[in-house]
């Protein structure tokens, strides 16, 4: 009959609706691990990344950045997660690193317009040689807001003018140490040469905390309202310099 309901129809639709979102609720679960954490990168492709494929690749199932002698930078450069800017949040990745190499992890940062694939914001520092791995150093912005070893308290600038005019030696002058967690010695001795270091940020407020091999190597509270930020873009770097290469893995990211 004409208008009529077919109810078999309907009945059909609903299961197929029930099924549909029961599936991407259980596709959503198997992404996270038993802690919650979500993978980045697939090891395959680079998915889900903006970056530039003469810097950045996947090898072997691992994030692979690298400067050669004919493909020097003038620039910082970064490849940057596409899928959207945490606020708090813990990331883990172990990360592997040539002599050479200096590298890091940036994380509420904002692109820069005028310069391709190039970030500012707070930076987790890797290098090759262990002088800054575990620092929080900002990219383009307040520079070192805690050497490795330092629980810290950054405040804003007395009066307002340039970064540069409370910037001196690269780092913020605006910094209080409030606690040693162990001299930059003893830290580096945690820290493995060319092997693979889990790298674990635990991100939440205005509190930054930078682990290396499960020790913590720097703790900053950010109490300069002005400078600081709260959410914003996660990427990786290959830094200007000599040929080197980094490599990432298991990168894991939880909101909190």
């Amino acid at each position: 009959m004409t208008g009529s309901i077919n109810f078999k129809f309907v009945y059909t639709a609903i299961v197929l609706v029930l099924l549909i979102t029961s599936s991407c609720k259980l596709s959503g679960q198997n992404l996270r691990d038993k802690e919650g954490f979500v993978k980045l990168f697939d090891g395959k492709t680079l998915k889900g990344w903006d970056g530039d494929p003469t810097y950045w690749r996947i090898e072997n199932g691992n994030l692979v950045g690298e400067i050669t002698p004919e493909t020097l930078l003038k620039t910082n450069n970064f490849i940057i997660w596409k899928g959207g800017e945490p606020a708090d949040f813990e990331l883990k990745v172990d990360c592997r690193i040539t002599a050479s190499g200096n590298s890091g992890i940036n994380y509420r940062s904002v692109r820069l317009p005028d310069v391709p694939y190039a970030l500012k914001g707070y930076q987790a520092d890797i290098d090759g040689k262990n002088r800054y791995t575990g620092q929080n150093y900002e990219e383009r912005g307040r520079t070192t807001l805690a050497y490795r070893g330092q629980k810290t308290v950054v405040n804003g600038q007395d009066t307002p003018g340039p970064l540069q005019a409370s910037i001196k030696s690269n780092a913020w002058t605006k910094t209080d140490v409030t606690s040693s967690l162990g001299t930059a010695e003893e830290l580096q001795g945690k820290i493995k040469s060319e092997d693979w270091n889990e790298i674990h940020l635990v991100v939440k407020g205005n509190r930054l905390q930078h682990y290396v091999n499960g020790v913590l190597m720097s703790d900053v509270t950010d109490n300069d309202t002005e400078n600081r930020k709260m959410s914003g873009l996660l990427g990786v770097q290959v830094h200007v310099g000599p040929p080197m290469k980094v490599e990432y893995r298991n990168m894991r990211l939880k909101k909190l």
